[in-house]
């Protein structure tokens, strides 16, 4: 387990744990690896070629509410229940959750069980990009899961949606921090999905990934060198604050490491961008925050 200086080093683990315990039965790996719309790559195909032996792939464009038209919404606790079932995992059981890049898409996979009520869950430090730099095994052979028993909650505070936005927009309960690339922050770049306006929730403040992870290892930076980023722009421990992004996933990565040095899960905007960026009317200001 890493230590380091999180306060809450429980939600995440190093290679060298995994390589000591992925064939322990109650430990289960899963690839959350997802790309943006732009980004030419097929993360299940590249799974299927190369991952870490026993892993399980989660879709997050597949393990969603299939009736809401914005990309990988949260589904029910009834189809997450059974999604979760198919993959073999069981309430029991401790998920460690990767990506392909280190450290993106994975965080959105472990608030995602978090919100539904299972709490064993962490990341893998450095993600598979990681693990390959230092040898370490990996397999295409496919696996065939026995369907387990798996019975989800839901847990309503780490999530908001639009009206909710729309009100702290009045109550300025809760500090939004943005964590797309500054230049669509500002609204001087695209967005990767097409027919949204550019910039950001009035009052937001920006934050990114990036700046949480080394650049050579793709691990996470110590808890003091994270807890430094947010006071930078003003937020201590006791900020109350909310996650936002493009579609929630990079959203979930602020609210990730803010939980390893607080312990307090900040509630994502599941729509993000993809859902503001569409309001007609919504109140959208550009430039630096």
């Amino acid at each position: 387990m890493v230590t380091m200086t999180y306060s809450h080093p429980d939600a995440l683990v190093s290679s060298d744990w995994l390589a000591d315990h992925f064939k322990t039965p109650n430990v289960r790996v899963l690839d959350g690896t997802y790309f943006l719309p732009n980004v030419p790559r097929n993360a299940f195909d590249e799974f299927q070629a190369e991952h870490i032996p026993g892993a399980a792939f989660f879709d997050i464009d597949d393990i969603k509410d299939p009736n809401n038209s914005l990309p990988h919404m949260l589904p029910t606790p009834e189809i997450f229940s059974s999604k979760i079932r198919k993959l073999g995992i069981k309430n029991t059981d401790r998920i460690i959750i990767y990506d392909r890049m280190g450290f993106f898409s994975a965080p959105r996979v472990w608030w995602t069980f978090r919100i539904f009520g299972h709490e064993n869950v962490a990341i893998l430090d450095g993600g598979l990009y990681k693990w390959l730099a230092e040898g370490r095994p990996t397999s295409g052979s496919e696996n065939i899961w026995q369907p387990s028993h798996f019975l989800a909650s839901f847990n309503a505070d780490m999530v908001r949606n639009s009206k909710q936005i729309m009100e702290n927009l009045k109550s300025k309960n809760e500090l939004v921090i943005d964590a797309r690339p500054s230049d669509r922050f500002e609204g001087t770049a695209p967005e990767p999905r097409e027919g949204l306006a550019s910039g950001h929730i009035p009052a937001s403040l920006n934050l990114m990934p990036s700046q949480f992870v080394s650049r050579d290892t793709h691990t996470l930076l110590p808890g003091d060198a994270i807890a430094e980023q947010f006071k930078d722009i003003g937020i201590t421990p006791d900020t109350p604050i909310l996650t936002t992004c493009g579609s929630g996933v990079a959203a979930s990565a602020i609210t990730y490491v803010r939980y390893l040095i607080t312990g307090k899960v900040a509630p994502v905007y599941d729509g993000s961008w993809s859902e503001w960026g569409a309001i007609e009317h919504a109140p959208i200001v550009t430039g630096k925050s």
